[in-house]
């Protein structure tokens, strides 16, 4: 077991461990701290604990000190410098002519180099803007492509729920989001409806999907022969939401739809939901937006 602290440097990041030393320190505090990409700065969002030696990333890093005053004044200082920093960025991007969008700046706490964070559409040469950036900062630059999710999490926004947005508020990782999870929630596939700011996949089609899938093995699909507390009858609609399935029974002979929920129905005939049919998906997003082109660039960004 090995004595640890959770770090993080960003709101809504990743997580790290280090090592407390002899510090006593508690969530909330600022630190100083050491990683392979110098000293930075950061806070403490988990307290001392003791976790197995093979969920740490060797060699682990050790907390150098708790912020001081001065630490938090230059740390302040920084970001006014990133503000700057992106201000030139812009010029010297406009330039140089380069099809870029400048997305976020990030100084190094110890000031021996400023990462430059953009997207684009492929790849850019921007050998000459390294080049102009070095020559007014005089610190090592790097220039980093992100993609449109991690984009947005730095920027940060409002979604269409009217919420902060969950990967710039509380999610500390992405997870894969596929076509796939629309369908089987019944949502619309219109790529508009279903997409966040960033114009891929909403992150928050992953929340339920679990339970989803969970409850489409249980839910007979439309058509079934079914045995109900009031006698056999074909499902006709179902709910996943309200597990529970609309049968069409003959009483006295007369036809009625009536509502059960699934744990008082029998399957007699037929296949429960299950998984959607890959066929089903393509069929459907291809009618919804008119080609193959939309459906192709969200796969390729969901690895769906």
């Amino acid at each position: 077991m090995t004595k640890v602290i959770g770090v993080r440097f960003k709101e809504a990041g990743k997580i790290y461990y280090f090592s407390p030393v002899e510090f006593q320190i508690k969530p909330g505090d600022f630190l100083i701290v050491e990683t392979v990409r110098g000293i930075e700065f950061g806070y403490c969002v988990t307290g001392i604990k003791y976790v197995n030696d093979k969920d740490i990333i060797t060699p682990l890093k050790n907390v150098l000190r708790i912020a001081t005053s001065n630490d938090l004044k230059n740390n302040r200082q920084n970001k006014i410098k990133e503000k700057q920093a992106f201000s030139i960025c812009l010029e010297k991007i406009k330039a140089h002519n380069l099809q870029m969008k400048l997305s976020d700046v990030e100084y190094i706490f110890d000031c021996n180099k400023v990462i430059f964070y953009f997207t684009a559409n492929g790849r850019v040469d921007f050998r000459d803007l390294v080049k102009d950036l070095a020559s007014i900062f005089k610190i090592r630059i790097e220039l980093r492509q992100i993609g449109v999710r991690d984009e947005s999490k730095m920027v940060g926004g409002i979604g269409v729920c009217g919420r902060n947005l969950c990967c710039s508020s509380f999610l500390k990782e992405f997870a894969p989001v596929s076509i796939k999870m629309a369908k089987e929630q019944n949502l619309s596939l219109n790529t508009s409806k279903i997409s966040g700011v960033c114009g891929r996949f909403m992150c928050c089609l992953n929340y339920e999907q679990s339970t989803y899938e969970e409850i489409r093995k249980k839910l007979p699909s439309i058509n079934s022969e079914v045995k109900t507390p009031l006698g056999k009858g074909k499902v006709v609609q179902n709910s996943v939401v309200k597990e529970n399935v609309s049968v069409k029974l003959s009483i006295d002979g007369e036809e009625i739809i009536k509502d059960f929920s699934i744990l008082d129905v029998e399957i007699i005939s037929g296949t429960y939901e299950g998984l959607v049919p890959e066929n089903d998906i393509k069929l459907d997003v291809e009618i919804e937006n008119g080609g193959e082109e939309i459906l192709k660039d969200l796969f390729d960004d969901y690895g769906g």
